[in-house]
């Protein structure tokens, strides 16, 4: 079985919380929703709130059921898209910036291939 991440689906206003990615790591430079890798032993839940603790300073109030999954071409990891609920103002420690976007500037941005398909369902597209 492949490795799971979570990817955190953080939504004020009506614009959603993205981050880029640094340069040097895998699709570098693109946007992502923001999130990481389950550690052994995590839930979704979990990892949600060490990885936005850890990358962006945010503390998780709730964590919902999957919105979407799939499995990210090219690697063995499984993104399981998930309601987030979140306390504070994100500071990018590990990204190279953060942003705050409608679903239809998702769809104007460089995403990361899975968030580039995630967007297009949150932004109805068919």
């Amino acid at each position: 079985m492949g490795r799971r991440v979570v990817a955190a689906v953080v939504e004020h206003n009506g614009r959603f919380l993205v981050c880029q990615r640094p340069l040097q790591k895998r699709h570098g430079g693109l946007w992502e929703f923001p999130g990481g890798k389950l550690e052994d032993g995590e839930d979704l839940a979990q990892a949600a709130r060490r990885e936005l603790a850890e990358e962006l300073a945010l503390e998780v109030l709730e964590v919902g059921g999957v919105r979407y999954s799939l499995s990210d071409a090219g690697s063995v990891f499984t993104i399981e898209f998930v309601d987030v609920r979140v306390s504070g103002v994100p500071n990018p420690f590990e990204h190279l910036q953060v942003e705050w976007c409608t679903p239809a500037e998702l769809l104007e941005m460089p995403l990361a291939p899975s968030d580039r398909r995630f967007a297009e369902r949150l932004a109805g597209a068919p």
